[in-house]
Protein backbone atom coordinates (compact mmCIF):
# COMPACT_ATOMS: atom_id res chain seq x y z
CA UNK A 1 0.00 0.00 0.00
CA UNK A 2 1.16 3.28 -0.91
CA UNK A 3 1.65 6.88 1.15
CA UNK A 4 -0.63 9.49 0.46
CA UNK A 5 -1.29 13.04 1.36
CA UNK A 6 -5.33 13.72 0.49
CA UNK A 7 -7.71 16.21 1.08
CA UNK A 8 -10.71 16.99 -0.36
CA UNK A 9 -12.06 20.37 0.58
CA UNK A 10 -15.14 20.73 -1.50
CA UNK A 11 -19.05 20.94 -0.19
CA UNK A 12 -21.24 18.36 -1.25
CA UNK A 13 -25.16 19.81 -1.23
CA UNK A 14 -27.22 16.92 -2.48
CA UNK A 15 -30.63 15.97 -2.99
CA UNK A 16 -33.56 17.50 -4.69
CA UNK A 17 -34.12 21.75 -4.04
CA UNK A 18 -30.75 21.75 -2.84
CA UNK A 19 -30.27 24.79 -4.70
CA UNK A 20 -32.15 26.67 -2.16
CA UNK A 21 -28.78 27.04 -0.09
CA UNK A 22 -27.13 29.12 -3.20
CA UNK A 23 -27.35 32.16 -1.64
CA UNK A 24 -26.03 30.80 1.66
CA UNK A 25 -23.07 29.46 -0.29
CA UNK A 26 -22.48 32.56 -2.37
CA UNK A 27 -22.80 35.69 0.41
CA UNK A 28 -19.43 34.74 2.33
CA UNK A 29 -17.75 35.11 -1.37
CA UNK A 30 -18.31 37.98 -2.93
CA UNK A 31 -21.07 39.93 -4.57
CA UNK A 32 -19.43 40.05 -8.19
CA UNK A 33 -20.69 37.01 -9.87
CA UNK A 34 -19.56 35.64 -12.98
CA UNK A 35 -22.02 32.69 -14.06
CA UNK A 36 -20.64 30.39 -16.69
CA UNK A 37 -23.02 28.25 -18.80
CA UNK A 38 -23.17 26.15 -21.96
CA UNK A 39 -25.11 26.37 -25.01
CA UNK A 40 -28.86 27.12 -23.11
CA UNK A 41 -30.75 23.97 -21.76
CA UNK A 42 -29.81 25.75 -18.50
CA UNK A 43 -32.64 27.80 -19.17
CA UNK A 44 -34.92 25.62 -21.34
CA UNK A 45 -35.12 23.62 -17.81
CA UNK A 46 -36.00 27.21 -15.99
CA UNK A 47 -32.72 26.60 -14.23
CA UNK A 48 -30.93 29.59 -15.53
CA UNK A 49 -34.22 32.01 -14.22
CA UNK A 50 -33.83 29.90 -10.81
CA UNK A 51 -30.10 31.06 -10.37
CA UNK A 52 -31.44 34.62 -11.36
CA UNK A 53 -34.02 34.82 -8.92
CA UNK A 54 -32.06 33.36 -6.05
CA UNK A 55 -29.03 35.61 -6.66
CA UNK A 56 -31.27 38.84 -7.03
CA UNK A 57 -29.22 40.89 -5.08
CA UNK A 58 -25.84 39.84 -5.77
CA UNK A 59 -24.50 41.51 -9.86
CA UNK A 60 -24.09 39.06 -12.13
CA UNK A 61 -22.04 38.56 -15.18
CA UNK A 62 -22.37 36.03 -17.84
CA UNK A 63 -20.47 33.68 -19.88
CA UNK A 64 -22.67 31.48 -21.99
CA UNK A 65 -21.46 29.06 -25.23
CA UNK A 66 -18.86 26.93 -23.49
CA UNK A 67 -18.91 24.08 -25.94
CA UNK A 68 -18.32 20.44 -24.84
CA UNK A 69 -13.82 19.46 -25.18
CA UNK A 70 -13.80 23.53 -24.04
CA UNK A 71 -11.68 25.56 -25.66
CA UNK A 72 -8.99 28.01 -24.35
CA UNK A 73 -9.95 30.93 -27.57
CA UNK A 74 -12.66 31.98 -27.12
CA UNK A 75 -14.11 30.71 -23.40
CA UNK A 76 -11.29 30.81 -21.22
CA UNK A 77 -9.50 34.24 -22.56
CA UNK A 78 -13.14 35.80 -22.50
CA UNK A 79 -13.78 34.57 -19.50
CA UNK A 80 -10.46 35.87 -17.87
CA UNK A 81 -11.50 39.18 -19.76
CA UNK A 82 -14.59 39.54 -18.05
CA UNK A 83 -13.69 38.33 -14.72
CA UNK A 84 -10.39 41.26 -14.87
CA UNK A 85 -12.42 44.06 -16.26
CA UNK A 86 -15.27 43.34 -13.89
CA UNK A 87 -13.79 42.48 -10.72
CA UNK A 88 -15.14 39.12 -10.04
CA UNK A 89 -15.47 37.94 -6.84
CA UNK A 90 -16.64 33.95 -7.08
CA UNK A 91 -17.16 32.07 -10.68
CA UNK A 92 -20.68 30.05 -10.44
CA UNK A 93 -20.49 27.69 -13.17
CA UNK A 94 -24.15 26.05 -14.44
CA UNK A 95 -23.88 23.21 -16.59
CA UNK A 96 -21.89 20.24 -16.84
CA UNK A 97 -18.23 19.21 -16.79
CA UNK A 98 -17.24 20.91 -19.70
CA UNK A 99 -18.32 24.30 -18.24
CA UNK A 100 -16.83 23.14 -14.70
CA UNK A 101 -13.50 22.61 -16.25
CA UNK A 102 -13.46 25.84 -18.50
CA UNK A 103 -14.47 27.98 -14.97
CA UNK A 104 -11.54 26.59 -13.43
CA UNK A 105 -9.05 27.70 -15.86
CA UNK A 106 -10.17 30.80 -15.90
CA UNK A 107 -10.37 31.16 -11.94
CA UNK A 108 -7.04 30.97 -12.03
CA UNK A 109 -6.47 33.00 -14.94
CA UNK A 110 -8.05 35.60 -13.66
CA UNK A 111 -5.39 35.98 -11.27
CA UNK A 112 -2.48 35.82 -13.36
CA UNK A 113 -0.98 38.87 -15.46
CA UNK A 114 0.65 36.60 -17.93
CA UNK A 115 -1.17 34.56 -20.69
CA UNK A 116 -3.37 31.98 -19.05
CA UNK A 117 -1.91 28.89 -20.97
CA UNK A 118 1.48 29.84 -19.12
CA UNK A 119 -0.87 28.05 -15.90
CA UNK A 120 -2.84 25.36 -18.40
CA UNK A 121 0.47 23.96 -19.71
CA UNK A 122 2.19 24.33 -16.30
CA UNK A 123 4.82 26.40 -17.19
CA UNK A 124 3.55 28.66 -14.31
CA UNK A 125 2.28 27.72 -11.20
CA UNK A 126 -0.71 29.19 -9.97
CA UNK A 127 -0.29 31.49 -6.91
CA UNK A 128 -3.96 32.25 -6.59
CA UNK A 129 -7.36 31.76 -7.68
CA UNK A 130 -11.19 32.62 -7.66
CA UNK A 131 -13.50 30.68 -5.67
CA UNK A 132 -15.43 28.54 -8.06
CA UNK A 133 -19.06 27.27 -6.72
CA UNK A 134 -21.00 24.80 -9.25
CA UNK A 135 -24.61 23.61 -10.28
CA UNK A 136 -24.27 20.61 -11.95
CA UNK A 137 -26.22 19.51 -14.74
CA UNK A 138 -24.54 16.47 -16.05
CA UNK A 139 -23.09 13.61 -14.71
CA UNK A 140 -19.98 12.37 -16.24
CA UNK A 141 -16.47 13.94 -15.86
CA UNK A 142 -16.56 13.99 -11.40
CA UNK A 143 -15.54 17.56 -11.89
CA UNK A 144 -17.24 18.87 -8.66
CA UNK A 145 -15.34 17.06 -6.81
CA UNK A 146 -11.94 17.33 -7.82
CA UNK A 147 -9.39 20.17 -8.66
CA UNK A 148 -8.72 19.16 -12.58
CA UNK A 149 -10.04 20.69 -15.99
CA UNK A 150 -9.61 19.58 -19.47
CA UNK A 151 -9.16 22.49 -21.89
CA UNK A 152 -8.69 22.44 -25.55
CA UNK A 153 -6.48 24.38 -27.88
CA UNK A 154 -7.78 24.04 -31.08
CA UNK A 155 -5.33 25.46 -33.53
CA UNK A 156 -2.12 23.05 -31.57
CA UNK A 157 -4.39 20.13 -31.22
CA UNK A 158 -3.87 20.41 -27.39
CA UNK A 159 -6.14 18.64 -25.01
CA UNK A 160 -4.35 19.30 -21.74
CA UNK A 161 -5.76 17.96 -18.02
CA UNK A 162 -5.00 20.90 -15.72
CA UNK A 163 -5.19 20.33 -12.19
CA UNK A 164 -4.39 22.77 -9.07
CA UNK A 165 -5.47 22.37 -5.32
CA UNK A 166 -6.17 25.99 -5.76
CA UNK A 167 -9.24 25.26 -7.91
CA UNK A 168 -11.27 22.54 -5.96
CA UNK A 169 -14.70 24.23 -6.08
CA UNK A 170 -16.31 25.39 -2.58
CA UNK A 171 -19.41 23.86 -3.27
CA UNK A 172 -20.90 21.60 -5.07
CA UNK A 173 -25.04 21.48 -5.83
CA UNK A 174 -26.08 18.73 -6.92
CA UNK A 175 -29.90 17.76 -7.79
CA UNK A 176 -30.68 14.82 -9.60
CA UNK A 177 -33.57 16.44 -11.11
CA UNK A 178 -31.39 18.95 -13.58
CA UNK A 179 -30.18 15.83 -15.21
CA UNK A 180 -33.53 14.14 -16.05
CA UNK A 181 -33.34 16.24 -19.56
CA UNK A 182 -30.02 14.99 -20.67
CA UNK A 183 -30.26 13.31 -23.63
CA UNK A 184 -29.78 9.13 -24.27
CA UNK A 185 -26.66 9.80 -25.82
CA UNK A 186 -24.74 12.03 -23.47
CA UNK A 187 -26.26 9.92 -20.70
CA UNK A 188 -24.64 6.83 -22.17
CA UNK A 189 -21.47 8.89 -22.65
CA UNK A 190 -21.23 10.01 -19.32
CA UNK A 191 -21.51 6.54 -17.95
CA UNK A 192 -18.63 5.30 -20.29
CA UNK A 193 -16.41 8.54 -18.86
CA UNK A 194 -16.79 7.39 -15.28
CA UNK A 195 -16.80 3.96 -15.61
CA UNK A 196 -13.69 4.96 -17.40
CA UNK A 197 -12.16 7.00 -14.36
CA UNK A 198 -13.24 3.80 -11.93
CA UNK A 199 -11.26 1.53 -14.80
CA UNK A 200 -8.49 3.50 -14.90
CA UNK A 201 -8.11 3.81 -10.92
CA UNK A 202 -8.50 -0.07 -10.86
CA UNK A 203 -5.83 -1.39 -13.33
CA UNK A 204 -2.55 -0.89 -11.69
CA UNK A 205 0.32 -2.89 -10.37
CA UNK A 206 -0.55 -2.14 -6.36
CA UNK A 207 -4.34 -1.79 -4.94
CA UNK A 208 -5.68 -2.82 -1.97
CA UNK A 209 -8.98 -5.08 -1.37
CA UNK A 210 -10.83 -2.05 0.02
CA UNK A 211 -10.15 0.11 -3.18
CA UNK A 212 -10.88 -2.96 -5.52
CA UNK A 213 -14.48 -3.12 -3.63
CA UNK A 214 -15.01 0.46 -3.75
CA UNK A 215 -14.10 0.42 -7.75
CA UNK A 216 -16.24 -2.88 -8.36
CA UNK A 217 -19.25 -1.27 -7.00
CA UNK A 218 -18.82 1.79 -8.75
CA UNK A 219 -18.80 -0.20 -12.28
CA UNK A 220 -21.58 -2.18 -11.03
CA UNK A 221 -23.98 0.72 -9.92
CA UNK A 222 -23.28 2.94 -13.33
CA UNK A 223 -24.18 -0.12 -15.40
CA UNK A 224 -27.27 -0.91 -13.41
CA UNK A 225 -28.27 2.69 -13.42
CA UNK A 226 -27.50 3.77 -16.16
CA UNK A 227 -29.76 1.22 -18.25
CA UNK A 228 -32.53 2.77 -15.76
CA UNK A 229 -31.67 5.90 -16.78
CA UNK A 230 -32.27 4.87 -20.24
CA UNK A 231 -35.59 3.42 -19.52
CA UNK A 232 -37.15 6.25 -17.64
CA UNK A 233 -34.93 9.52 -17.78
CA UNK A 234 -36.86 10.91 -14.77
CA UNK A 235 -36.29 7.69 -12.50
CA UNK A 236 -34.98 9.76 -9.45
CA UNK A 237 -33.03 7.10 -7.33
CA UNK A 238 -31.38 5.85 -11.22
CA UNK A 239 -30.26 9.46 -11.47
CA UNK A 240 -29.47 10.36 -8.05
CA UNK A 241 -27.24 6.34 -7.69
CA UNK A 242 -25.42 7.43 -11.74
CA UNK A 243 -24.71 11.29 -10.59
CA UNK A 244 -23.10 10.40 -7.30
CA UNK A 245 -20.88 7.98 -8.83
CA UNK A 246 -19.53 10.55 -11.13
CA UNK A 247 -18.84 12.60 -8.29
CA UNK A 248 -16.81 10.02 -6.62
CA UNK A 249 -15.08 8.96 -9.81
CA UNK A 250 -12.15 11.07 -10.45
CA UNK A 251 -11.07 12.39 -7.00
CA UNK A 252 -9.11 9.99 -5.86
CA UNK A 253 -11.12 8.48 -3.13
CA UNK A 254 -10.91 4.77 -5.54
CA UNK A 255 -7.24 4.80 -5.64
CA UNK A 256 -6.19 6.06 -1.82
CA UNK A 257 -3.05 3.92 -1.46
CA UNK A 258 -3.19 2.31 -4.81
CA UNK A 259 0.29 2.76 -7.44
CA UNK A 260 -0.23 5.00 -10.25
CA UNK A 261 -2.32 4.01 -13.38
CA UNK A 262 -0.48 6.80 -15.97
CA UNK A 263 -4.52 7.01 -17.03
CA UNK A 264 -3.84 5.95 -20.53
CA UNK A 265 -7.04 5.61 -22.14
CA UNK A 266 -7.52 9.46 -21.22
CA UNK A 267 -4.19 9.75 -22.32
CA UNK A 268 -5.04 8.16 -26.23
CA UNK A 269 -8.58 9.59 -26.21
CA UNK A 270 -7.27 13.64 -25.63
CA UNK A 271 -5.74 13.19 -28.50
CA UNK A 272 -8.83 12.36 -30.72
CA UNK A 273 -10.98 14.97 -29.12
CA UNK A 274 -8.88 17.63 -29.77
CA UNK A 275 -8.08 16.82 -33.21
CA UNK A 276 -11.73 15.71 -33.93
CA UNK A 277 -13.99 17.20 -31.26
CA UNK A 278 -15.31 14.01 -30.59
CA UNK A 279 -17.50 13.19 -27.68
CA UNK A 280 -15.36 12.34 -24.42
CA UNK A 281 -17.16 9.68 -23.36
CA UNK A 282 -17.89 7.66 -26.65
CA UNK A 283 -14.18 8.03 -27.29
CA UNK A 284 -13.34 6.10 -24.16
CA UNK A 285 -15.86 3.48 -24.81
CA UNK A 286 -14.11 2.89 -27.96
CA UNK A 287 -10.71 3.14 -26.85
CA UNK A 288 -11.03 1.32 -23.43
CA UNK A 289 -11.46 -2.23 -24.76
CA UNK A 290 -9.03 -2.25 -27.57
CA UNK A 291 -6.25 -0.91 -24.87
CA UNK A 292 -7.82 -4.11 -22.39
CA UNK A 293 -7.03 -6.22 -25.41
CA UNK A 294 -3.64 -4.62 -26.01
CA UNK A 295 -1.82 -5.03 -22.68
CA UNK A 296 -3.78 -8.40 -21.65
CA UNK A 297 -0.49 -10.66 -20.88
CA UNK A 298 0.82 -12.52 -17.89
CA UNK A 299 1.67 -9.64 -15.95
CA UNK A 300 -2.06 -8.45 -15.80
CA UNK A 301 -4.11 -11.13 -16.72
CA UNK A 302 -5.10 -11.26 -12.37
CA UNK A 303 -6.26 -8.09 -12.70
CA UNK A 304 -8.49 -8.87 -15.62
CA UNK A 305 -10.01 -12.06 -13.96
CA UNK A 306 -10.79 -10.23 -11.05
CA UNK A 307 -12.08 -7.91 -12.86
CA UNK A 308 -14.30 -10.01 -14.66
CA UNK A 309 -15.11 -12.66 -11.78
CA UNK A 310 -16.74 -9.46 -9.42
CA UNK A 311 -17.94 -7.31 -11.91
CA UNK A 312 -19.56 -9.44 -14.66
CA UNK A 313 -19.56 -12.33 -12.47
CA UNK A 314 -18.09 -14.52 -14.65
CA UNK A 315 -17.44 -18.26 -13.99
CA UNK A 316 -14.25 -18.41 -11.63
CA UNK A 317 -13.78 -21.77 -12.63
CA UNK A 318 -13.02 -21.16 -16.24
CA UNK A 319 -9.19 -20.54 -17.18
CA UNK A 320 -7.51 -17.50 -16.56
CA UNK A 321 -7.19 -16.65 -20.07
CA UNK A 322 -11.32 -17.21 -20.90
CA UNK A 323 -12.10 -15.32 -18.06
CA UNK A 324 -10.40 -12.56 -19.27
CA UNK A 325 -11.44 -12.72 -22.78
CA UNK A 326 -14.87 -12.77 -21.89
CA UNK A 327 -14.51 -9.49 -19.88
CA UNK A 328 -13.15 -7.72 -22.09
CA UNK A 329 -16.02 -8.76 -24.18
CA UNK A 330 -18.41 -7.92 -21.56
CA UNK A 331 -17.18 -4.32 -21.73
CA UNK A 332 -17.04 -3.62 -25.47
CA UNK A 333 -20.67 -5.43 -25.35
CA UNK A 334 -21.92 -3.16 -22.15
CA UNK A 335 -20.73 0.35 -23.94
CA UNK A 336 -22.29 -1.25 -27.46
CA UNK A 337 -25.76 -2.41 -25.10
CA UNK A 338 -26.42 1.75 -24.54
CA UNK A 339 -25.86 3.08 -27.87
CA UNK A 340 -22.64 3.99 -27.63
CA UNK A 341 -20.93 3.71 -31.29
CA UNK A 342 -18.15 1.27 -31.15
CA UNK A 343 -15.52 2.42 -33.87
CA UNK A 344 -13.78 5.45 -34.70
CA UNK A 345 -15.33 5.41 -38.22
CA UNK A 346 -18.36 5.96 -36.78
CA UNK A 347 -17.88 9.01 -34.96
CA UNK A 348 -15.90 10.68 -38.02
CA UNK A 349 -12.09 9.14 -37.98
CA UNK A 350 -10.32 7.40 -40.21
CA UNK A 351 -6.69 6.37 -40.56
CA UNK A 352 -5.58 9.42 -42.32
CA UNK A 353 -4.16 10.80 -38.65
CA UNK A 354 -3.41 7.90 -36.96
CA UNK A 355 0.37 8.39 -37.62
CA UNK A 356 0.15 12.20 -36.13
CA UNK A 357 -2.09 11.58 -33.16
CA UNK A 358 0.08 8.44 -31.86
CA UNK A 359 3.53 10.50 -32.05
CA UNK A 360 1.80 13.79 -30.51
CA UNK A 361 0.16 11.25 -27.46
CA UNK A 362 3.70 9.34 -26.72
CA UNK A 363 4.97 12.88 -26.78
CA UNK A 364 2.70 14.28 -24.64
CA UNK A 365 1.12 12.37 -22.48
CA UNK A 366 3.98 9.97 -20.67
CA UNK A 367 2.35 6.21 -21.44
CA UNK A 368 5.52 4.79 -20.99
CA UNK A 369 5.71 5.30 -17.49
CA UNK A 370 1.81 3.64 -17.24
CA UNK A 371 0.42 0.35 -15.70
CA UNK A 372 1.29 -1.67 -18.79
CA UNK A 373 3.71 0.81 -20.54
CA UNK A 374 2.82 2.02 -23.96
CA UNK A 375 5.16 3.04 -26.94
CA UNK A 376 4.15 5.42 -29.59
CA UNK A 377 4.04 1.78 -31.85
CA UNK A 378 1.74 0.14 -29.35
CA UNK A 379 -0.41 4.12 -29.39
CA UNK A 380 -0.72 3.34 -33.18
CA UNK A 381 -1.92 -0.49 -32.95
CA UNK A 382 -4.70 0.45 -30.11
CA UNK A 383 -5.85 3.22 -32.83
CA UNK A 384 -5.59 1.12 -35.75
CA UNK A 385 -7.64 -1.72 -33.94
CA UNK A 386 -10.23 0.63 -32.87
CA UNK A 387 -11.19 2.19 -36.42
Amino acid sequence: MQSFDYMTPTRLIFGRESIVKLPEVMRPLGRRVLMTYGSGSIKRIGLYDRVKDLLKDFEIFELSDIQPNPKYDPSVLDGVRICKESKIDVILAVGGGSVLDCSKAIAAGAKYEGDPWDLISYKVKAQAALPIVDILTLAATGSEYDYFGVISRTETNDKIGYGDPLLYPVCSILDPVYTFSVSKKQTAAGCADAMNHTIEQYFVADSTLLNDGFCESMLKSLMVNTRKCLENPEDYTARAEMMLCCTYGCNGILSLGNSESGWPCHGIEHALSAYYDITHGEGLAIITPRWMRHILSEKTIDRFVKYGINVFGIDSTLPKEEIADKAIEATYAFFESIGIPMHLREVGIDDSRIDEMAHHIAVNEGLDKAYAPLTEQDIKEILIASL
